[in-house]
């Protein structure tokens, strides 16, 4: 019911100096604040999607070089042990129950001290393909997989936990591995190219599902508005 100024009865004027007295006491509303919460939804999704994309970048990219260092690297069976430079990258192989019970800062470090390592490594690569055209997509890639790794920092840093310390040299000296230097060693070179491209996969792999996994523990952005209530 509307009320014109000059008609409200004494009644009505108790009744909304009631209702005055009632809004003016009531506790304070909780501010709304979701910019936190979506912050750090919007990076893990985005962290998510740049592993799957690197991992339909590598597909092209691997067989490429494996067809560049030639037979035996590019024949189907081919499955050479775990060489010298890929013991210095942490394996993606985990058990499985293992893996279920990391907790998030132990699930997002062992991604950022991977990617760290891989990236250097495969930046040594880079610097000696002999092919521009592989060059030019070797350098596509570590641009790519730099990325990935400060959308991990930044992951991390959204969820209050420190980056790790690296596991060993990220310098590029050795990023050309031992056996660079040496071309009676070049076959074990091209060993440890082909079996890091396929840890490369299998950490892509293990990264999608560690960040699906992370991403559902985030509600959707729509839901995102959290009480902050004072004195709670």
């Amino acid at each position: 019911m509307l009320y014109v100024a000059g008609e409200i009865s004494g009644d009505s004027w108790g009744i909304f100096a009631f209702l005055c007295a009632a809004l003016w006491n009531l506790p304070t509303v909780p501010a709304l604040n979701s910019t936190d919460e979506v912050g750090t939804g919007q990076s893990i999704q985005k962290t998510y999607d740049l592993t799957r994309y690197l991992e339909y970048q590598l597909r092209t990219l691997a067989g490429t070089y494996l067809n560049y260092l030639g037979p035996p690297f590019n024949e189907p069976d081919f499955n050479p042990p775990r060489m010298t430079m890929g013991e210095m990258v942490p394996s993606a192989t985990v058990d499985f129950e293992l893996w279920r019970s990391l907790n998030d800062n132990a699930r997002l470090a062992a991604n950022y001290r991977a990617y760290t390592h891989l990236l250097c490594y495969l930046r040594g690569m880079d610097g000696q393909v002999a092919k521009a055209e592989l060059r030019k997509n070797l350098g596509h890639f570590c641009t790519s997989l730099q990325g990935l790794v400060v959308s991990i920092a930044s992951v991390m840093s959204s969820l209050g936990y420190p980056l790790p310390s690296p596991l060993g040299s990220t310098d590029p000296t050795w990023a050309q591995g031992p056996h660079a230097t040496s071309p009676h060693n070049d076959f074990l070179k091209k060993m440890d190219d082909f079996w890091l491209l396929k840890e490369l996969q299998t950490w892509l792999w293990r990264s999608a599902k560690d960040f699906n996994r992370l991403k559902k523990k985030v509600p959707p952005a729509a839901l995102m508005l959290r009480l902050e209530a004072r004195g709670f």
